[in-house]
């Protein structure tokens, strides 16, 4: 059984950053596919010669695709696939279950986090708390599941 997703911080232990990199990894993979799915439902509207509005439309539909993306899975049980595959939950820092607020600030941070060469996530090695900028600035932190026990 797994835990649910205003589970205490102290109960789980945190994240590492080597773990949250190769959750990332995994779904980046679905995502590339997502977003290309996504790209060929738009691929209609953009015409041969797209305008530049068109493409700034196009790519905020894209970032919005992304967001969406990850709020779906972080406010349905906490865990993307990728997160899913190395034991990860998304908790919220307080108690209460996660908001779609805290799931923005999230990923807009996360994005902060990666455009300066990643040290939003590089943090979380000399963060006394082992958090990334993202996870301070929203209230929430990734902790490790307990690995399943087979009967």
């Amino acid at each position: 059984m797994s835990a649910p997703n205003n589970t205490s911080p102290t109960d789980l232990p945190r994240c590492g950053l080597l773990r949250r990199l190769m959750a990332i990894l995994y779904d980046t993979m679905l995502l590339v596919a997502v977003l290309l799915f996504a790209s060929l439902l738009a691929t209609p509207f953009l015409g041969e010669q797209p305008s530049p509005l068109a493409m700034v439309i196009y790519r905020v539909y894209l970032v919005l695709v992304i967001f969406f993306f990850f709020a779906w899975f972080w406010s349905h049980g906490g865990q993307t696939l990728g997160m899913t595959a190395w034991r990860i939950r998304l908790i919220n820092s307080r108690p209460g279950p996660l908001s779609l607020w805290q799931l923005l600030l999230r990923f807009l941070a996360a994005i902060a986090s990666w455009l300066v060469l990643g040290l939003g996530f590089i943090w979380s090695l000399f963060d006394r708390d082992g958090l990334t900028w993202h996870d301070r600035y929203s209230m929430t932190e990734l902790v490790v599941l307990p690995k399943k026990t087979r009967k």
